[in-house]
């Protein structure tokens, strides 16, 4: 399994993998303390419809742990694989075009 994701990643080490792994972790962990007053500033609490704070966590904390995780990624020095690891995922939500000749 470890092997399969250095293939995909283009990773040759295993330091380099685990340091990639940490860096998840962490970001993920610094995640919630932003967080925590970004809600309280919105006034979101335990006691708020989960129709309100779904929607404000991913306008407001997706694009946070993204700058974040690039935040990690350059100063563990694994910039380029967070930046095209970004990338990726920006594609990924990018709207497809629909095909004119269906």
């Amino acid at each position: 399994m470890f092997e399969k994701l250095k293939n995909k990643w283009g990773i040759t080490n295993n330091f380099q993998f685990w340091l990639i792994f940490f860096i998840f972790a962490i970001t993920g962990s610094s995640t919630l303390f932003v967080k925590r007053p970004v809600f309280a500033l919105l006034g979101i609490d335990s006691s708020t419809s989960l129709w309100v704070v779904i929607p404000v966590y991913l306008i407001t904390i997706t694009p946070a742990y993204f700058v974040i995780l690039m935040f990690y990624g350059t100063i563990f020095g694994q910039f380029k694989f967070f930046w095209e690891f970004e990338k990726k995922m920006f594609r990924r939500f990018r709207r497809k075009k629909k095909n004119p000749n269906i």
